[in-house]
């Protein structure tokens, strides 16, 4: 395996680990440690590091090494905003060319989210509703904005909100404003899905800070 496939390789499971708390702020992540776990190369686990190092995920340590990074309640506060002009500068630009089939992926990963949520597999879930933000964004077709979604820490907003959801409750109500907004798609109806997302982003924010 080349060191580039291995490195993504180790990107996904890492990144995986930490969105859905199984690493959590402020864990160290070693590299010969995730080498063994993962089959590859020490270069390879520093080239997926520097690259989640990229995207805020994790943070380089005043000692040297890389860490889960931790975020503030103000750092919340502003990545709740941040969400707020991306996602819907997205969810506009999605809507002019939003396809049926775009509403049935979305749609498709709305009954995923069910599932994992009535096995009781809540990581998994928790990677459903990240997938259904990301896919949103991705509809967009503006690969600057997608670019700045994917490094602006909101993926780290999921990981806290995670930590906080009281199962099955607050996945049922996640699922029920992720089914409402893609309604309001389907009806066209771009006001209406507008108003979803931001209640659903304000949901989120208290969520996370209680």
């Amino acid at each position: 395996m080349k060191t580039e496939s291995q490195a993504r390789k180790v990107y996904q499971v890492l990144r995986r680990k930490i969105l859905t708390n199984e690493l959590l702020s402020g864990t160290r992540l070693k590299e010969d440690h995730w080498a063994s776990q993962t089959g590859v190369s020490r270069i390879a686990v520093r080239e997926a590091l520097t690259r989640l190092f990229g995207e805020g995920i994790v943070k380089s340590g005043e000692k040297g090494g890389y860490f889960v990074t931790e975020l503030s309640p103000a750092d919340i506060h502003e990545i709740k905003e941040l969400r707020e002009i991306i996602e819907i500068g997205a969810l506009r630009l999605a809507f002019k060319k939003m396809s049926r089939s775009n509403l049935d992926t979305l749609e498709k990963i709305c009954n995923d989210f069910s599932s994992m949520v009535a096995d009781g597999y809540y990581a998994g879930a928790c990677e459903a509703d990240i997938k259904f933000h990301e896919t949103l964004v991705s509809f967009s077709a503006n690969q600057k904005l997608i670019r700045t979604y994917q490094f602006s820490h909101i993926p780290l907003f999921h990981q806290h909100l995670t930590r906080n959801l009281q199962p099955p409750d607050d996945y049922n109500l996640t699922d029920k404003e992720h089914r409402a907004l893609v309604k309001a798609l389907r009806e066209k109806n771009l006001a209406l899905a507008e108003k979803i997302l931001i209640q659903h982003f304000e949901r989120g924010e208290f969520l996370v800070l209680k």
